[in-house]
Order: structure tokens, then C-alpha cells, then sequence
């Protein structure tokens, strides 16, 4: 049956429109999603309290989606801090240093090590890791630092983040916001995230390469001077063998992971569960008898780092879900007799009035994904490529993960911490470099990955 489209509808699309604007223009897009909630439910359910009660509901729905998601970054963080603390960190990468023959190896090493950690950790962390361990052997080796921090913002920023396979926060917010199981968004990813990273990295690599051609001899290095607190550091042989069972842990949750196909929030139960009882060992490792006091530091300053990621994410995600699955639990009221939840009914609307392509599609949602990374933080806007994967794939009756999945990358890549200086920032200053030079240096490399990935997309749909 064909869906008329209502007013609703067009204050839906306003309000879309109304959120990549203010994201073009690089302002807060809370004001903005959480008038739009309002409004449309003013308009739905002709009721002011309501729609006052609507904003509550919104964030209550909102985060009660995204709570396990917050809840694995929050325990992540706070297992990582110890684990720096405790030099554990230091110890599982100190023997790669050893490998740092020169500048090509450098770049792969540095790049492949962020990588893993930020599978596991998230880029955060890594950027302080590598920093303090393997930048000081890269300089000698002649890596030039703005190519060091070009190799720990693509592998770990964008490479690693995009895809999220073992934390899978990124997943889980397109995929909500698809209205698909997560599963899917990331069989989709696998294959494009790939793609994207190998030809990205690569192509800067050979940049990197010319120009140090050019150059009489490497750029010259001065690592940071602060000394390192070792205060809390355990006994060399307790963090050696922390060192080695810790990985090995984790290889064993994604065993798990693949054996008994665990996906969702019970992949992300298992990498949490598995954070906190690290967190709780090494933690009464080092206080011992004062270590009942001291945990609960830990935990909060983790909540405080989740919390300040997912603030902005919240509002604007509690948007998108009104447009699909949260529409009865945001507003209140049921959805309109014959409609499928806005987004699925505008998709079957679009469908109707124009004609649709693989390749418009795929186009678009690369776009919609970077137009969303321009605030910095490459989660925030992700729901948005979510809906409006799900709004094309309505219209052109096909299967919503790999336009999902072009999307989520899109996103991120621009976001995360790749192409915008003020989220190049961590990166830039342990390298010691400009952040809008290494920007300008990233720029080429992931638009070349953009332009690729979005041509395989096309051939996957």
C-alpha cells in the first residue's frame, strides 16, 4: 500500500535538513534535535504536556539504547588507565621497539600496533602508548613526525574505529538507526572498512615516501621531555606476565566471539565483563589491602570520559530513533494507521517520486556520513547515516547494511579524528606537530579511500 506522506512527515525532513546545516556550520546540534523531538510531537499529539514529557522520554529511550554501549567505553577507559599506570601497557609494546630498522617499518609498525590497540582500547589510549614508547625509535630511524602522526590517526582513528569490531559502539548506533541487527552492519563493513583502511594508509604511505625524497635528510624529532611516573609501576616480571596473559584474554573473547557467534550486546558483555575483571586483578595487585578504597576512583573517572563522548550523541540520537523504532515510546501515541515509522514511510514516498540508483545512493550516504563528521567527533551525527541508509534502501528495495556501513565509515574517517584539526589534537601534540598541517596531509589519502570504498559499495549493492 502506498504511504501519503502527512506533516509530520515534512517537519521530519525539516528538522533532517535543519541538523546538517547546523552541522555545516559547525554548531551544537543538541538544540536543534531536542526542538525538533518537540515539535513533531507537539504536532502528533496536539498536547503541550506531552510534548514537554517527550523530551524526557526521549532521553531516557536514548540512553537506554546506547547504555551498553557507554557502559564497554566507560570500563575500557578505566581498565586502560590502570594499565598505564601500572607500565602493563608499556610492557605489551616495548618489545616491538626492537623492530624499528627504519622509516618504512616505522610507519607500518606504528601503524599496525595502533591498529590492534585501538581495536581493543580505542584510539584514545593508544596515541599516549605509542607515543611514549615507540615515537622516541621512529625518529631515530628517520620517520618524520608529521608521518608518524598520519600513521596513528589512520590506522587507529579511522582504520580501526570505523570498523569497531570488537567494542562495536560505532555498529550498534547505524545499526539502530537502520533499524537492522547489528550482525548485519558489520558483515557489510568487513569488506568496505578494508578497503577504505588498505587504500587509505597505503596512499599516504607513498606520499609520505616522495616527500621524504625530496628532503635532503629525515625532519628532525624531539620526543617529549616529561618524565614518565613509575610510581605505581608492578615488579618488571608481574608486568611481563600481565603483559602477555592480558592479550591473550581478549584473543580468547573473540574466539568466543566467532565459536558461539556472539554479537551485539552479548559480544559487548563479554569484552566489558572481561575489562572489569582485568581492571579488579591488576587494581588489587598494586593497593592490595587499600585496594577497597580505590576502585570506585577508577570507575568514575571512566564514566566521566563515556559520558563526555556520548553527551553530544544522545540528544541527536534520541532524534533519529523517534524517526523509527522510538516514535510510540518518545511521543506516546501510536503511529499513524498504515505507517511503517517515518523514515520507512518516506523511503517508499522517495521511491515513488524519483528515480533511484546504486550509485545516487552510495554517493549519498558517503556524503551524509562526512557532512556528519564535521564536528569533530565522528559519533555524534552516525544515526543520521543510519536513517538515511534506511530511507534509500526503502526506496530502492534493497538490503540497508552495506549503504549502513558506507555510511558509518564516512562518518568516522571524516570525524573521528583523521580530517578535523580540533579532533587531531591528542595526535598532534604528543607528535609535536601543527594539527591543521596534519589535516592538510590526511586530506588527499582519505579522499582517495572515500572515493574507492564508495565505487565498491556501488558494486556490492
Amino acid at each position: 500500500m502506498e504511504i501519503g506522506i502527512m506533516s509530520v512527515h515534512v517537519l521530519y525532513v525539516f528538522f533532517i535538513g535543519a541538523i546538517i546545516l547546523f552541522m555545516l556550520l559547525r554548531k551544537d546540534t543538541t538544540f536543534i534535535s531536542l526542538f525538533g523531538i518537540f515539535i513533531i510531537s507537539l504536532w502528533a499529539s496536539h498536547s503541550l504536556s506531552a510534548s514537554v514529557s517527550s523530551l524526557f522520554h526521549s532521553f531516557i529511550y536514548a540512553a537506554s539504547e546506547l547504555l551498553p554501549t557507554i557502559f564497554i567505553i566507560c570500563f575500557i577507559v578505566s581498565m586502560s588507565d590502570v594499565l598505564t599506570k601500572t607500565g602493563i601497557n608499556e610492557a605489551m609494546i616495548y618489545p616491538f621497539v626492537r623492530l624499528v630498522k627504519g622509516p618504512v617499518i616505522a610507519y607500518w609498525l606504528i601503524g599496525g600496533l595502533m591498529f590492534a590497540i585501538s581495536l581493543f582500547f580505542w584510539p584514545s589510549p593508544g596515541v599516549a602508548l605509542i607515543g611514549a614508547v615507540l615515537l622516541p625509535a621512529a625518529s631515530r630511524a628517520g620517520l618524520p613526525p608529521i608521518a608518524a602522526a598520519m600513521a596513528m590517526n589512520l590506522f587507529g582513528h579511522g582504520f580501526a574505529l570505523s570498523g569497531d569490531f570488537v567494542i562495536q559502539a560505532a555498529p550498534k548506533l547505524t545499526a539502530d538507526a537502520a533499524g537492522i541487527p547489528v550482525g548485519d552492519v558489520i558483515s557489510a563493513s568487513i569488506p568496505l572498512v578494508l578497503i577504505m583502511g588498505v587504500t587509505t594508509t597505503t596512499a599516504a604511505f607513498f606520499m609520505i615516501q616522495r616527500e621524504r625524497k625530496k628532503q635532503l635528510r629525515p625532519a628532525s624529532f624531539s620526543p617529549m621531555s616529561e618524565e614518565q611516573d613509575t610510581s605505581m609501576y608492578l615488579p618488571k616480571r608481574l608486568r611481563s606476565l600481565l603483559a602477555l596473559l592480558i592479550p591473550l584474554v581478549f584473543a580468547a573473547d573473540i574466539a568466543c566471539m566467532v565459536i558461539f557467534n556472539l554479537q551485539g550486546n552479548d559480544a559487548t558483555a563479554l569484552i566489558g565483563g572481561s575489562a572489569i575483571c582485568i581492571l579488579l586483578i591488576v587494581h588489587f595487585l598494586v593497593y592490595k589491602q587499600k585496594g577497597l578504597e580505590k576502585i570506585t576512583g577508577y570507575f568514575i573517572e571512566g564514566f566521566q570520559f563515556g559520558f563526555k563522548v556520548f553527551g553530544p550523541v544522545i540528544p541527536i540520537a534520541a532524534f533519529f530513533y523517534l524517526g523509527d523504532s522510538g516514535y510510540e515510546s518518545i511521543l506516546g501515541t501510536e503511529l499513524p494507521k498504515h505507517s511503517h515509522g517515518i523514515v520507512n514511510d518516506l523511503g517508499i514516498a522517495l521511491s515513488h517520486a524519483m528515480p533511484m540508483s546504486k550509485e545516487l545512493a552510495a554517493a549519498a550516504l558517503t556524503a551524509a556520513g562526512a557532512v556528519t563528521g564535521l564536528d569533530g567527533s565522528g559519533f555524534s551525527g552516525i544515526s543520521l547515516a543510519g536513517s538515511i541508509a534506511k530511507l534509500f534502501s526503502s526506496a530502492l528495495h534493497a538490503d540497508p547494511a552495506v549503504l549502513t556501513a558506507l555510511g558509518q565509515i564516512s562518518a568516522i574517517w571524516v570525524g573521528g579524528g583523521t580530517l578535523i584539526p580540533w579532533a587531531l589534537i591528542p595526535a598532534a601534540a604528543i607528535c609535536k606537530v601543527d594539527p591543521f598541517e596534519l589535516a592538510r596531509k590526511n586530506f588527499l589519502p582519505v579522499v582517495i579511500g572515500l572515493s574507492v570504498t564508495t565505487i565498491a559499495a556501488m558494486i556490492m549493492l
